[in-house]
C-alpha cells in the first residue's frame, strides 16, 4: 500500500459502485474535467438504490442510533415481525456492531452525530438541483406535502419530540399538525383509524432507480465509461497508480454500500459497515397519495411511483447477501392493512430487499483512506438517496483539490 503523496489533481479516476453515491461522485468528478470509469459487479442501481422509498427529506435525516431504539428491548428485536429485527446470531462481527451501536444510542452521542449531519443535510437538495441543471434528465418531485400519520395523538409525540431535538442541534423542520379528518381529506389513502398527522413542508421525492439511471446516462453522455457485471476482487496501489480490474487509474473511489468493508479494511477503514436490510413492494391503490406518507410508529414508508404506491420498511441486521425473508414482506403487509385504505395488498409487485450500509455511530464514511489514492464514500444508512449527490459533490472537491471540505471532517472514514 502506498503512503506517498498522490497527484494533486487526478486525471483518471475509477468509481466502484453504480448506485446513487457512486454515480453522483462520478458526475461531480466530471464537472472538474476528470475522466471517470464506473465499475459495478451487477449493474446501475442494482443495490439499495433500487427499491427504497426515494425520500429526499434532509430536514429529518437523522442518525440511526437513537435512544428510542433501545426501548424495543431484546424480545422485540428478535421478533420477525418487528420493524427493527436482529436474527439470533453468533456472528462476532455483527455482535460487535450491535454492541457499538447500542453504546451510541444515548442523547449526547445522537446530538453529536446530528450536528455532524446538518452540514450535509443543508446542501442536499441544492446538489440535486445542480445535477438537473447540468444535464441529468430526471427530476425531483415536490412532496406536497410529506405526511406522517398516527392512530393517536400520543403516538405522534415521539416524532414531535424528535423535531425538538433536531432543532436544538441547529436544523429547522417546517411542519404543521392536522387532525385525522383533514389528513384523510387531503390523502384519502389514509385509513379511517388515523387520528392525527404531521405535514412536513419543503421536502421532495424521486423514483430512485429511474433517477440513478438518469445520472448514469448523463455520465456516459459526457464521456464516462460504465463497466457492469464486473466484480472488483482487488485494489492494488503503488506510488504511481492504483489498479482495479486490470486497469490503472490515478485514484479510486470505493462506493460499494454495505460491501465497503471488503476493500476498506485494506486501506485503514476500521469501522464496521453492517447491512441494515430494508424490504419493499408496490401495489395499486384507489387513491394515489400526492406525496410520501410515513407511519412512524410502524416504521412504514409509502411513496408514489407512477400509478402505484411503493411500501417500504424494516431494518433487518443480517448479512447483505442473505436471501429475502418472506416474513418481512408479511410484516410490512400486515402493518399496511391497518394504516392504508384502498390498497390492493394481495396484488403485490416488485418485491425487493436491499442492504442499507449502516455504521454504528450513524454517520457516513466520506473521504480519503490511509492510502492517498483510495477514497471511501458510503455508510449513509437510510439516507444514501437523500445525501448521495451532496456526498459526490464534496468528495469530488476533495479528490480534485487535495483539500478536505470542512463538511466532511466529522465523517472521516478513518475516525
Amino acid at each position: 500500500m502506498n503512503s506517498a503523496a498522490r497527484p494533486s489533481s487526478p486525471r483518471r479516476v475509477a468509481v466502484i459502485g453504480a448506485g446513487m453515491v457512486g454515480l453522483s461522485t462520478a458526475w461531480y468528478l466530471q464537472e472538474s474535467g476528470v475522466d471517470v470509469t464506473v465499475v459495478d459487479r451487477d449493474g446501475v442501481a442494482a443495490g439499495s438504490s433500487w427499491g427504497n422509498a426515494g425520500w429526499l427529506t434532509p430536514s429529518i435525516a437523522v442518525p440511526l442510533p437513537e435512544p428510542s431504539v433501545l426501548q424495543y428491548g431484546l424480545r422485540a428485536v428478535l421478533s420477525p415481525s418487528s420493524p427493527v429485527y436482529v436474527p439470533p446470531t453468533a456472528n462476532p462481527r455483527l455482535l460487535r456492531f450491535l454492541a457499538q451501536f447500542a453504546r451510541n444510542c444515548t442523547p449526547a452521542r445522537w446530538q453529536q452525530a446530528m450536528r455532524a449531519l446538518i452540514p450535509l443535510n443543508n446542501d442536499a437538495l441544492a446538489a440535486y438541483d445542480e445535477l438537473e441543471r447540468g444535464g441529468v434528465e430526471a427530476r425531483t418531485q415536490a412532496a406536497s406535502p410529506f405526511t406522517a400519520a398516527f392512530r393517536s395523538v400520543e403516538d405522534s409525540r415521539a416524532l414531535l419530540d424528535e423535531f425538538e431535538h433536531i432543532e436544538a442541534c441547529g436544523q429547522r423542520v417546517d411542519f404543521e399538525v392536522v387532525d385525522g379528518d383533514r389528513a384523510r381529506a387531503e390523502e384519502p389513502a389514509l385509513a379511517g383509524s388515523i387520528a392525527t398527522a404531521i405535514r412536513i413542508h419543503g421536502e421532495r421525492f424521486i423514483d430512485p432507480a429511474a433517477y440513478v439511471h438518469a445520472i448514469a446516462d448523463s455520465v456516459q453522455k459526457r464521456g464516462g465509461r460504465l463497466v457492469t457485471g464486473t466484480p472488483v476482487e482487488e485494489i492494488r496501489s503503488s506510488e504511481r497508480e492504483v489498479v482495479i480490474a486490470g486497469e490503472p487509474y490515478d485514484a479510486v473511489v470505493v462506493a460499494t454500500g454495505a460491501w465497503i468493508g471488503a476493500h476498506g479494511r485494506q486501506f485503514g477503514v476500521r469501522r464496521i459497515v453492517q447491512a441494515g436490510r430494508g424490504y419493499s413492494f408496490t401495489v395499486k391503490v384507489d387513491d394515489v397519495p400526492r406525496g410520501p406518507v410515513y407511519f412512524p410508529t410502524q416504521r412504514l414508508a409509502c411513496t408514489p411511483v407512477g400509478d402505484r404506491l411503493r411500501i417500504a420498511g424494516m431494518m433487518e441486521f443480517r448479512d447483505a447477501d442473505a436471501p429475502r425473508d418472506p416474513r418481512r414482506i408479511d410484516a410490512l403487509m400486515g402493518a399496511a392493512r391497518t394504516m392504508l385504505a384502498g390498497a390492493h395488498l394481495d396484488q403485490r409487485e416488485d418485491e425487493w430487499v436491499g442492504a442499507r450500509p449502516c455504521t454504528s455511530d450513524g454517520l457516513p464514511l466520506i473521504g480519503a483512506s490511509r492510502d492517498p489514492r483510495v477514497f471511501i464514500a458510503g455508510g449513509h444508512g437510510m439516507w444514501g438517496v437523500t445525501l448521495g449527490p451532496v456526498t459526490g459533490r464534496l468528495l469530488a472537491e476533495q479528490i480534485v483539490s487535495g483539500v478536505r471540505p470542512e463538511q466532511l471532517r466529522a465523517v472521516d472514514p478513518l475516525r
